[in-house]
């Protein structure tokens, strides 16, 4: 369970703690009906993603394809600039909303003894709201990152509140993306995080 640290949210033992980056694509960014607070949205997950990479949490960068816009090996198909992924860190391509589904995520967040997953990313009501599903449904415990996920809905300030209620209501912790630290035992506590 996470331990509150002040200002701050400690995400357990970074051992069994890894980062999900779900589906942040450049071809999302193009669309009609731009990604909802995209800039805040992208500082927040790489932000994340500093964070682990500091403290030595494993980050997952998950690309999906499909038929339509994010067809493999399209400049939309592309991860964002923004976001790119070191060469020891894993891509796992899907064809589904969820994650887990027909890849081999779990096999190797099972390899690394991973527990928690942080999850952020794209689409809020889409492959997010998928991912936490199937994770659940797999026993892992979930931190949503409420200001680290959107959509390029015309209600999508609506959405993303409507999803971080539901899956609140399923287990999965709501988190600030300035809120969560990866350490552990930066602070020395009584109890164990």
């Amino acid at each position: 369970m996470a331990k509150e640290l002040g200002a701050y949210t400690r995400i357990g033992d970074q051992s069994n703690t890894a980062l999900l980056v779900i589906d942040v694509q450049q071809g999302l960014f193009e669309r009609s009906t731009p990604i909802y607070n995209a800039e805040q949205v992208l500082e927040n997950i790489n932000m994340l993603i500093r964070s682990a990479r500091r403290e030595g949490v494993p980050v997952f960068f998950i690309q999906h394809a499909n038929k339509s816009i994010l067809v493999e090996g399209s400049d939309a198909w592309q991860l964002h600039p923004q976001i790119q992924p070191l060469h020891t860190e894993r891509i796992i391509h899907k064809r589904q909303g969820n994650a887990f589904k027909e890849t081999t995520l779990r096999e190797e967040l099972d390899s690394k003894g991973v527990e928690r997953l942080v999850i952020t990313g794209l689409v809020t009501h889409g492959c997010v709201k998928a991912t936490c599903i199937g994770a659940i449904e797999l026993e892992y415990r979930v931190a949503l990152i409420e200001d680290g996920h959107s959509n390029f809905s015309k209600q999508a300030a609506q959405l993303i509140e409507k999803w971080n209620r539901k899956l609140s209501e399923l287990s999965i912790e709501l988190k600030g993306a300035r809120a969560v630290d990866f350490s552990k035992g930066k602070r020395q506590d009584s109890e164990t995080a």
